[in-house]
């Protein structure tokens, strides 16, 4: 038993073509705005979760990318389709498809939904706010959360709000011994997503069959200079304060 999917994501961006296809079809690109440190290289997109074959590369309007099915049937492919606007902007046309196997596909395929929205959302704001800039992945979190309503609620106190995130909400962060601001531009039931002046903080719910994942910060620094592993201790840190 399983599952094929296809869903697609597009949107209008104050950024050019140029800096589009760095966002998408780079590995610095890559890197500053989707799941973690990624290469374009030998044909391929190699992510975090393994090597994608490139199957299309127009520069300036196609990128295709596939995986390889996996002994169970399980791939992932993303296709963008980008052109460019009046004024300099940009159109982002972004389509997924895939298969996931098992009898548990249904809520893979919710947490990986809401996070895929949540990563093209990063994208836009990225080319919006970003673009040009090379950012640093780093990642941390929490303990098993059993009560994600709860923790959710306790994360928005901990950036200053009454409760759980709402997008334009404007937050502030005590973290490693400063303050930084930021605005909330995403949100779904399983992530947060706020836009610093100098990073992307990502807040998502980990996928774990039958539940009871930790949180996970996902976090792009775009300081040059950025620390990273004295940044994953802090926000460890944070996590298990703001939400236990």
């Amino acid at each position: 038993m399983g599952y094929e999917f296809s869903g697609a994501h597009e949107a209008d961006v104050d950024a050019t073509v140029d800096d589009v296809w760095h966002a998408i079809a780079t590995g610095p690109g890559i890197t500053s705005w989707f799941m973690g440190a990624t290469e374009v290289r030998d044909g391929a997109v190699h992510l975090p979760f393994g090597g994608q074959p490139i199957t299309v590369s127009e520069p300036g309007r196609r990128f295709v990318y596939r995986g390889d099915p996996e002994s169970d049937g399980r791939f992932i492919a993303f296709d963008y389709l980008i052109e460019g606007r009046a004024g300099g902007s940009t159109s982002i046309r972004l389509v997924s498809n895939g298969f996931l196997p098992g009898d548990d596909w249904a809520d893979e395929y919710d947490a990986m939904t809401k996070g895929g929205a949540m990563f093209f959302a990063s994208l836009v704001e990225y080319l919006n706010h970003f673009a040009g800039r090379v950012g640093i992945p780093m990642d941390a979190s929490s303990s098993a959360v059993e009560d994600w309503d709860s923790a959710c609620d306790a994360l928005g106190r901990s950036l200053g709000l009454s409760g759980r995130p709402k997008p334009g909400d404007t937050v502030r962060i005590a973290i490693d011994g400063r303050t930084v601001g930021g605005v909330v531009y995403y949100t779904n039931e399983d992530t947060f997503a706020v836009r610093g002046d100098d990073a992307l903080y990502r807040f998502v719910k980990a996928f774990r069959p039958g539940g009871h994942g930790p949180m996970l910060a996902m976090h792009i620094l775009f300081d040059a200079d950025a620390d990273v592993p004295r940044a994953e201790q802090a926000w460890s840190a944070w996590l298990a304060a703001a939400i236990g």
